[in-house]
């Protein structure tokens, strides 16, 4: 009660302490020492731990770096296959394309080889006279359906007579192709007057020529026969006729 008295009614004041003062960048630099000390020995203590654990990281390293030289060389050789596999494939593309082209040529050959050999079986058996025959005839005339609806291939032998033979022989080849159409019968003829493949079909031989045509009419006609005409230039009247039927 007595000291709540005086210090009440007395002048009292609170205890000062007196410091020196230090500045700031020596405080620093007197902290930062330890503190990195503190920092090494924890790096240094995890470090270690890493090594009793089994893991060393130099050698870790050492191995990273090998696996990405191996990657970086295996990528570099899949580069090169896949650049050789392309020029393989291209090379056998072109190789496969040269052997149907071949393949092609050897079967136009073939054909053509039966044909001539037919051809010179047929005029072996020719007569070596020429008796009553026309000047002008023709021979293995053939009337197929084609490839597409509606197109017939056309295939004869115009053969001149020995008396003429050595005589060019100059003219064109007309079709009739009679048949029905809609019900009604129609004859169309090949080629039409203002046909721009006329001049494909005109005649010019000494001994013989083949004659391969193809002609194409609706292909809901019903073809009956076709009839060969061929015209001596100059001349309205056909030179020769031959008519075949088709089933």
């Amino acid at each position: 009660m007595i000291r709540k008295f005086r210090r009440k009614f007395s002048i009292s004041a609170p205890r000062l302490s007196v410091r020196p003062h230090v500045p700031w960048y020596v405080r620093w630099a007197i902290m930062v020492p330890f503190i990195v000390a503190a920092g090494s020995m924890v790096w240094w203590a995890y470090d270690s731990g890493l090594e009793l654990a089994g893991f060393h990281r130099g050698l870790a390293e050492k191995e990273l770096e090998e696996l990405r030289e191996r990657v970086a060389y295996l990528e570099a050789e899949n580069a090169k296959m896949a650049t050789k596999l392309a020029s393989d494939e291209r090379q056998a593309q072109i190789d496969r394309s040269a052997m149907l082209e071949t393949a092609v040529q050897v079967k136009s050959l073939n054909e053509e080889n039966a044909r001539l050999q037919d051809d010179l079986s047929f005029f072996q058996n020719l007569p070596l006279t020429a008796g009553k025959e026309a000047d002008l005839s023709i021979h293995r005339l053939k009337v197929e359906p084609d490839a597409l609806p509606g197109e017939y291939h056309c295939r004869l032998l115009l053969v001149q007579n020995i008396q003429r033979r050595g005589k060019e022989f100059q003219g064109n080849l007309q079709l009739l192709v009679d048949g029905e159409l809609d019900g009604k019968k129609v004859v169309i003829q090949f080629p039409q007057e203002d046909s721009p493949d006329i001049a494909a079909h005109q005649l010019n031989f000494k001994y013989y020529q083949r004659v391969d045509w193809v002609f194409k009419v609706p292909p809901e006609m019903r073809v009956e026969s076709v009839q060969v005409r061929v015209f001596e230039k100059g001349a309205q009247v056909p030179k020769v006729k031959q008519t075949i039927a088709l089933n």
